[in-house]
């Protein structure tokens, strides 16, 4: 048994049970994945696939045991490699923060600006993506720090802290109907062709969800992945918009007003999430703790414990 054979079964497991996707991801021959898979299997004496001729159709019992195990070996080799960085170069690395665009946009300039002065050498990647894409990149270890409203938290691999609390607010242009309306009520806003975040995306469910309780059906004429292309099309007169209260800005927004409607939404929290048991580099903790300054390393340290080790200290 060695680390490439380990590698192997992660990444066929990964892309789906395909060979050839797995073989590229690796670099390495598709032949090369099947033989190094066969090995492992000869050598452990169980079929680790099920099989329909060459083609794999999913992981037998014995292979999804020792899928979790693979996937714990992997992330350990990981973190020896990042643990002899961080006493090799505590105040240099990499720090990669998977985020949406309402996040990265709207909650954390200030951060970054603040991370970016303490630490100019660390290089800082952003990475814009969807809540489910962010799960991935956590779990797959492509992301040492995941920021969201949606999917974090329901994730047990994930030790996942409270951000901030916000709410969704309604925007139009001057002169809109809705001004006139007090208080404003969902009934008054569902009158109208609603532009708003796409599916999955910065509290849309919540949206639904709270008009769907009132007995509404909204008309969504547009949906988009992020706020500033929400407050363009509304600016232009297409639609009332609902976006994330942070997103509007009336300095910058100002052909747009903002109404009252704080009383008509849930409360949304976002929330700040790490792999349990990934190893974090020291500016990674610092990273959180200018998000939330009440949250020490300690604690931090202590809910990205593995699940596991929760239990035994328990």
């Amino acid at each position: 048994m060695n680390f490439q054979q380990l590698r192997i079964i992660h990444e066929t497991v990964r892309q789906n049970y395909n060979l050839t996707e797995a073989a590229n991801a690796l670099f390495t021959s598709q032949s090369g994945v099947s033989k190094h898979i066969k090995d492992l299997e000869d050598e452990l004496g169980v079929e680790l696939f099920m099989r329909k001729g060459k083609r794999l159709l999913g992981l037998t019992d014995p292979g999804k045991e020792l899928i979790k195990i693979v996937e714990r070996i992997l992330l350990d080799a990981k973190n020896v490699k990042r643990l002899a960085e961080q006493f090799s170069n505590q105040n240099q690395g990499r720090l990669t923060i998977a985020t949406t665009h309402t996040q990265a946009r709207y909650a954390l300039p200030p951060v970054v600006t603040q991370f970016k002065k303490a630490f100019p050498h660390v290089h800082l990647v952003l990475h814009q993506a969807n809540p489910r894409e962010i799960v991935s990149m956590l779990l797959d270890g492509m992301a040492d720090i995941g920021i969201a409203t949606e999917a974090l938290e329901s994730v047990a691999e994930l030790a996942s802290f409270p951000y901030y609390s916000w709410h969704h607010a309604v925007i139009v242009q001057p002169g809109h109907p809705l001004e006139s309306v007090h208080p404003l009520t969902l009934e008054a806003i569902a009158e109208f062709p609603i532009i708003t975040y796409h599916e999955g995306f910065t509290g849309r469910t919540g949206i639904d969800k709270t008009f769907a309780n009132a007995g509404l059906v909204l008309d969504i004429a547009m949906s988009a992945l992020d706020a500033d292309v929400i407050k363009t099309y509304v600016e232009l007169g297409l639609g009332t918009g609902i976006v994330a209260s942070m997103a509007f800005n009336p300095a910058r927004d100002t052909g747009l007003n903002l109404l009252d409607s704080s009383h008509l939404f849930q409360e949304n929290t976002t929330n700040i999430s790490v792999r349990r048991g990934h190893y974090l580099r020291g500016y990674a903790y610092r990273f959180i703790e200018l998000c939330l300054p009440s949250l020490n390393e300690a604690a931090i340290r202590s809910g990205v414990k593995p699940v596991a080790d929760v239990e035994l200290d328990d």
